[in-house]
């Protein structure tokens, strides 16, 4: 009952109604709430999708690996990444609806040209005009979300509409696998992408734009604006953040490039079809993720009752444990067994998101969290998302062109060769196979051991999280300590 009070305290100045009031009636906000989930639900499954249908689009496009990994990487998170903080204010001065509105018609008519590309330059510039449209999206909806529902409210709001990433990454491999197994991945995009464009449609004339700070009990103080740079020197100075993000972006790094290497290790190394391995393997990894997410959280607040520094050292652990799982995945023969190690890592692998912004916020004063958040996401989006997915293709395509050159196929085939070239003999198609499933399968466990420098920059955030906790350096109590 106290914490509750005292909750609602830090919201409210005065006033009778300390929680403050919801925007609209129930049912509606309730309508906007999901409305915005499915948006966001969209949003990672035409991020996703090309994951899914790798393995056709290499094939017909003769790809190196370095090649997808910037169509699957720097391609989209560019612009994503770029344009963020700039939509995030101008969504301060202009209707949000119609930033989020628009933005989904965007992405998913990029999505459908993604469909109509004629090779790797061209799906390249769709891919980024994804990447322009996606970003967006979260900036402006959380803000609505905000206006929406009374600070008691929100936490719950969030979560419901933060389900959108791990919905959005299983239903890319369920309705990408099941369209791969009837039609092409062509169709895939043009399928998966033209609801999208109905959606926004929908959402423009279906969605009020809610006056700002409506849902702010009565007498909420303003914060205080601080220049950026002002919030930066803020951040510089704060040792814990630097270093748990680098952790964040290590892992970032590691795990965007598994998200399209696992499906190709599958295919490659196992024999399934791509839409086999999105259904089969992927979706249940995806849920596993899902499970991980929420298992951390909990597990952490369980530990912080008795640890102050639980925030770093629970997934910092998860991390050293999950890469030698990972590891042993991509090496077993058995794929019953590579499954089962698969989504025990993928839960640990997980366990770090909700403690990367829990650490960023609590390291700042409140005027700069915003821009803590801001900052972290950037720099893990630029160069994990980014550069993450390329960098190991690079390792990949090594690794394969090592093999061909050690094999009596050398000067037969390359590292881009197809497993649907008419060109190609029988033996050399498996050749090629065997070779892409020895690059892929090296570039796997490379971004798995990465997982382990992951946890060992969280533990070691942990030794100066303690003296750069804010609310530690306004009690003199804690700083005598």
């Amino acid at each position: 009952m106290s914490n509750t009070a005292a909750g609602a305290s830090d919201f409210a100045g005065a006033g009778n109604n300390p929680a403050g009031v919801s925007y609209g009636s129930f049912g509606y906000r309730t309508y906007v709430l999901i409305s915005l989930t499915i948006v966001y639900t969209f949003n990672f499954v035409d991020r996703i999708l090309i994951s899914v249908v790798s393995v056709p689009i290499i094939n017909e496009f003769e790809l190196s690996q370095f090649e997808f990994g910037l169509l699957s990487g720097i391609g989209f998170a560019l612009f994503y990444t770029l344009l963020g903080i700039p939509i995030a204010n101008l969504s301060e001065k202009v209707s949000r609806k119609l930033i989020i509105g628009i933005c989904v018609i965007l992405w998913s008519a990029a999505t459908v040209l993604c469909g109509f590309t004629v090779g790797f330059v061209t799906l390249l510039l769709a891919r980024m005009l994804v990447g322009i449209g996606e970003a967006g999206c979260t900036p402006p909806a959380n803000s609505m979300i905000s206006d929406y529902y009374a600070p008691l409210a929100r936490p719950t709001a969030l979560g419901i509409y933060a389900m959108g990433v791990t919905a959005g990454g299983v239903l890319a491999q369920v309705f990408g696998g099941f369209i791969l197994d009837v039609f092409t991945w062509r169709e895939a995009f043009i399928f998966v992408g033209a609801p999208g464009i109905l959606l926004g449609i929908v959402f423009l004339l279906t969605v009020k734009e809610p006056p700002r700070g409506y849902s702010d009990p009565p007498g909420t103080p303003k914060v205080e604006r601080v220049s950026f740079s002002v919030a930066l020197a803020e951040i510089f100075s704060k040792r814990t953040f630097w270093v748990m993000t680098a952790g964040a972006t290590v892992a970032a790094f590691a795990g965007y490039a598994l998200v399209g290497l696992q499906p190709q290790h599958v295919v490659f190394t196992h024999g399934f079809t791509p839409g086999e391995t999105a259904l089969m393997f992927m979706a249940p990894v995806g849920l596993a993720g899902t499970l991980g997410a929420f298992l951390g959280g909990y597990l952490t607040q369980q530990a912080s009752r008795t640890s102050a520094t639980a925030a770093t050292w629970v997934p910092g652990l998860a991390f050293l444990v999950c890469a030698p799982l990972y590891a042993s995945a991509f090496m077993v023969a058995d794929s019953t067994w590579m499954l089962v190690l698969l989504m025990v890592a993928s839960v640990l692998q997980y366990f770090y998101l909700g403690a990367q912004y829990n650490i960023a916020q609590a390291v700042v004063s409140l005027r700069v969290r915003a821009t803590s958040i801001a900052i972290l996401l950037f720099v893990v989006n630029l160069i994990g998302y980014g550069v993450g997915p390329p960098a190991l293709g690079i390792v990949a395509d090594t690794m394969t062109s090592g093999w061909i050159a050690a094999s009596s196929y050398a000067g037969q085939i390359t590292a881009t060769c197809s497993l649907t070239d008419p060109a190609l003999s029988a033996e050399l198609v498996e050749a090629c196979r065997n070779a892409r499933a020895h690059g892929v399968q090296w570039a796997c466990v490379t971004a798995t051991c990465l997982f382990a420098f992951a946890g060992l920059f969280f533990l070691l955030s942990g030794r100066t999280f303690g003296r750069d906790l804010f609310v530690n350096q306004t009690s003199p109590e804690a700083s005598r300590a």
